[in-house]
């Protein structure tokens, strides 16, 4: 009898074994209950897979927690999950969901940095940013350099435009950390192949001169001209006598217009009154700009002057100079 009882238990057990087993089969391979746009699901930093698996079940995605855990343990991926912010297709089942979790393939978002902004510009759009974590909105430009760790240095043009991507959880101090070293690294390589003999010292002169060719025109093609004619007016001993860099010393004052007495305002971005580069960078330029800076055009032009449809008229003479003003700047 003992024995009947005991073949009946085995047999009993057998067969709870085996349809847990073909359960947890199925398991493996049936798709989570998500909505058929998928979810966007945030595992926050700290989590463990339990508890990963009892707030997918409160949330109606999964049935059985108990299965993801053991799946976790049994394909030795319950401690590799990695936090942050993902994005859950619709039929992902749960081998597919631990392997997305355990890549890391977390959703990244995206912040440009446009070409020709000056430093306050860029910070006004970090700060807009609505997925960056912040804590440098209240500072100054001198402390937030300071938080870079590059006290003392000037902020503007020490960071590279482009479109950078981030997940979500990066501070906004992380994010100008890369924005820093891109242009560093970008700016140092440059440098190293520059043409011979230009009238540059220092990576730090190349950049001010490729933010000056940023701010002068939009026309790619004109960078390296353009270039060419601060680079012989510098070896000439020639003001440089550039509008940006008037409108950059007027700061805030300036109203989309300059004046005559502007042109005379002693500040030190005044290039029509100082000879050489100006102090600093007066905006953040491209990698299009820097390029040109270091490998100017040949020629002989030494003027040039905005025809008023985005491009300019070069000129070998200041008679024909000031024959070009009087066509396309005078006669409006």
């Amino acid at each position: 009898m003992l024995n009947r009882i005991l073949g009946v238990l085995i047999i009993g057990v057998s067969l709870v074994a085996a349809w847990v087993m073909m359960e947890f089969d199925s398991f493996q391979t049936t798709p989570l209950n998500l909505p058929a746009d998928g979810i966007t699901y945030d595992l926050k930093r700290g989590s463990s897979i339990a508890t990963l698996a009892t707030d997918l079940e409160q949330k109606g995605y999964l049935k059985n927690p108990l299965y993801l855990r053991l799946l976790a343990r049994w394909n030795e991926q319950a401690h590799r999950i990695k936090a942050g912010e993902y994005f859950i297709a619709a039929n992902t089942t749960p081998v597919q969901l631990l392997n997305l979790l355990v890549s890391g393939q977390v959703i990244t978002y995206s912040l440009t940095i446009v070409e020709g902004w000056d430093f306050r510009q860029m910070m006004a759009a970090v700060n807009a940013n609505n997925v960056l974590v912040h804590g440098l909105e209240d500072l100054s430009a001198e402390e937030i350099m300071q938080r870079l760790g590059r006290e003392g240095e000037h902020p503007e043009g020490r960071f590279l435009p482009g479109t950078y991507h981030f997940p979500r959880g990066t501070t906004d101090l992380q994010f100008l950390q890369r924005v820093y070293k891109a242009m560093q690294k970008t700016l140092d390589e440059k440098w190293q192949t520059r043409d011979e003999g230009l009238p540059l010292k220092s990576p730090y002169e190349a950049l001010i001169l490729a933010s000056i060719i940023e701010k002068e025109t939009g026309l790619a093609s004109e960078r390296p001209t353009i270039a060419g004619v601060f680079v012989r007016r510098l070896n000439k001993g020639m003001l440089l006598q550039t509008d940006p860099t008037i409108i950059y010393g007027l700061g805030e004052e300036y109203d989309g217009d300059i004046r005559r007495r502007d042109l005379t305002r002693d500040t030190p971005y005044n290039t029509y009154l100082h000879k050489g580069l100006t102090p600093t960078p007066i905006c953040l330029p491209g990698e299009a700009a820097l390029d040109a800076a270091m490998h100017p055009e040949e020629g002989k032009s030494l003027y040039f002057v905005a025809t008023g449809d985005g491009g300019h008229q070069f000129s070998n003479t200041l008679v024909e100079h000031n024959a070009a003003v009087k066509k396309y700047q005078l006669k409006r």
